[in-house]
């Protein structure tokens, strides 16, 4: 019985993640002021499948104000996660410690393209009647190394994930 337990096949299943970093505007409700914020997220997901499924954090600096914090669950398309055209849908929870501070919902929604170039739209509602949206553009970097399964003709990536999610051999 205890030999059983400690026999296991071999897996290659790999799992998806992100690691992201965007710059662009944000328009926050205090008074219509429009401020620059820098989008900092990593998260972990299902290995690639059609949908994957999975849970970032993310770190997000507004300029000029201060530091917003968000906890996001995120389902994306096969093609988004290995690197190509696609996209993604985030939701979750934000904490806000400076200015007003605020407690919230936030929902993005982030589109992929070739090379882990990502653009991602985001708007909130939070506590003390705080409201504010993001558009950041900016780079990937697990979609454009570990995962790019685009371009592999001339730019050979030897980590790509095949279409079941198994790991290279």
């Amino acid at each position: 019985m205890a030999a059983s337990l400690g026999f296991s096949g071999s897996a290659r299943a790999d799992v998806s993640s992100w690691v992201y970093a965007g710059f662009g505007p944000a328009w926050l409700d205090e008074g219509g002021r429009e401020r620059y914020t820098l989008q900092l997220e990593t998260g972990l997901g299902t290995p690639p499948g059609s949908v994957v499924f999975g849970g970032l954090l993310r770190v997000q600096p507004i300029f000029g104000e201060g530091s917003d914090l968000a906890l996001l669950f995120r389902g994306a398309t096969r093609g988004f996660v290995q690197g190509g055209f696609g996209f993604a849908i985030d939701a979750g929870g934000y904490e806000r410690f400076w200015g007003e501070k605020s407690a919230g919902g936030l929902g993005s929604l982030v589109l992929g393209a070739p090379w882990g170039i990502t653009l991602s739209a985001s708007a909130g509602m939070g506590t003390n009647d705080t409201r504010f949206a993001t558009l950041t553009l900016g780079l990937d970097f697990a979609r454009l190394t570990v995962y790019r399964t685009d371009g592999t003709n001339w730019f050979p990536n030897p980590h790509a994930t095949d279409e079941q999610g198994r790991g290279p051999r």
